[in-house]
């Protein structure tokens, strides 16, 4: 068969995922990976290049996790067939992400923060996440978060909710 040649378009969000091309990068945007190689960096607690359950167990202590079993980040590791490089990294995240709904692929990142699924996230907790890490978060844009989706007394936050406004957009009804 002969190749058809078609001008070529600009990538639509999603749309090289559904062709299996087999380099990885060419399924996310430029500033996806970006955010991508931020995450590994981070939990490559070792600056080694390669994701290793010492990696993950340090990055779950950091987030208050203390008591991960062996056999827990020993099935993390296994998901992938070797060394978890970047490369890797991005693949397992491809393949998840292939058909997902993005509020959940949201939910299911907040729910790591969450591990007794209450639905909630300690505001305090989520300041310090979004201040301290990556792509910071001001003072400002933290007393326009707290403003649409403010905590409850005891200072939880529903996470859900702010997935939802993220995926969604806001509806308010007058």
């Amino acid at each position: 068969h002969r190749l058809e040649m078609a001008p070529k378009k600009a990538k639509r969000r999603g749309a090289a995922a559904e062709g299996g091309s087999s380099n990885v990068f060419s399924m996310f945007e430029q500033s996806q990976i970006q955010e991508y190689k931020e995450a590994f960096t981070i939990i490559d607690q070792n600056r080694d290049g390669i994701i290793s359950k010492d990696d993950l167990r340090d990055v779950l202590a950091s987030m208050g996790q203390l008591n991960v079993k062996n056999e827990e980040l020993e099935a993390m590791v296994k998901e992938a067939s070797g060394p978890i490089n970047f490369t890797v990294f991005l693949t397992m995240f491809g393949e998840k992400l292939k058909g997902a709904d993005p509020e959940d692929v949201i939910v299911s990142a907040f729910k790591v923060l969450d591990p007794d699924a209450t639905g909630f996230i300690k505001k305090d907790f989520l300041q310090e996440l979004l201040t301290t890490q990556c792509d910071r978060f001001s003072a400002e844009e933290m007393k326009n978060l707290w403003a649409a989706f403010p905590p409850d007394v005891a200072g939880n936050v529903d996470y859900k909710q702010i997935c939802y406004v993220i995926t969604h957009g806001e509806e308010k009804e007058e």
